[in-house]
């Protein structure tokens, strides 16, 4: 466990031992959070996300977390249908929530079979009626949601959640959530940076050789802004923490030895 000035890091030696970790630094983070206000608020998004909550189905996880006080959201969604392979409700819902016992109404997610610019108003709209009714805290230096943790999944390009390199949302100040495209021009929703930075811990997970490359980046690169949209992660009143297994560390780990 190092710390960095790019956040916390905690480096594991197989991508197994990567999702226990994360499962305890979730239940840890999970445990505080109810026994301060009562609540519990998750954030999760694509990636390896969804199968790595796996651990949160199982012993000794399952039996002791009061999953009642648990709120579920997401950081991004394709505008896809909900039982869409993509979807990544419909993967969370597979890996992960039909396995425990979160009451339905405290999964709180993107709307489906709308347009993408629907889906990103109606799904803000979802996240202040939460902080309305106080499941979620309201950031102590913006009026953005603070979110107890935000589970991000560093993707090749160094994106995270939908936030792409040099797309015009990462410079988006007003809105919680925007309808975004990518190379594809396949339509996503996803929480701006505002809101992930107002976080009151956001976790980032690397996991595998392919991403060697953008982890070295996202640590130790200079990129111009806008370029590496994971090193544009920084909890203003939080805490930023990184899962990393020992492939997507290798170039970092070799090039500190030097």
């Amino acid at each position: 466990m190092e710390k960095k000035e790019g956040g916390e890091l905690r480096l594991f030696d197989s991508s197994e031992e990567l999702s226990s970790g994360l499962a305890d630094f979730v239940l840890q983070v999970a445990e505080s959070a109810v026994k301060e206000r009562g609540s519990f608020s998750l954030v999760l998004s694509g990636g390896d996300i969804p199968n790595r909550l796996g651990k949160l189905t199982k012993a000794p996880f399952l039996r002791v977390v009061d999953w009642s006080k648990w709120y579920v959201f997401w950081a991004e969604e394709k505008v896809v249908a909900k039982r869409h392979p993509d979807s990544l409700y419909w993967q969370a819902k597979e890996c992960f929530i039909s396995n425990v016992p979160l009451p339905p109404a405290h999964v709180i997610c993107v709307s489906h079979g709308v347009a993408g610019e629907s889906a990103a108003n109606s799904y803000e709209f979802s996240i202040r009626q939460q902080l309305k009714n106080r499941t979620v805290q309201v950031s102590p230096s913006t009026d953005c949601p603070r979110f107890d943790l935000v589970l991000l999944s560093l993707g090749p390009q160094g994106h995270v959640a939908s936030l792409y390199p040099n797309h015009s949302v990462l410079h988006e100040e007003s809105q919680w959530v925007s309808c975004v495209s990518n190379d594809s021009k396949r339509e996503s929703v996803t929480l701006t940076l505002p809101v992930i930075n107002a976080a009151a811990n956001v976790a980032i997970v690397a996991s595998g050789m392919d991403l060697a490359r953008p982890f070295m980046d996202a640590m130790v690169s200079r990129k111009p802004i806008g370029s590496h949209p994971a090193q544009m992660v920084s909890p203003q009143d939080g805490k930023l923490v990184w899962f990393v297994d020992a492939p997507a560390a290798s170039l970092f780990l070799r090039g500190n030895e030097l």
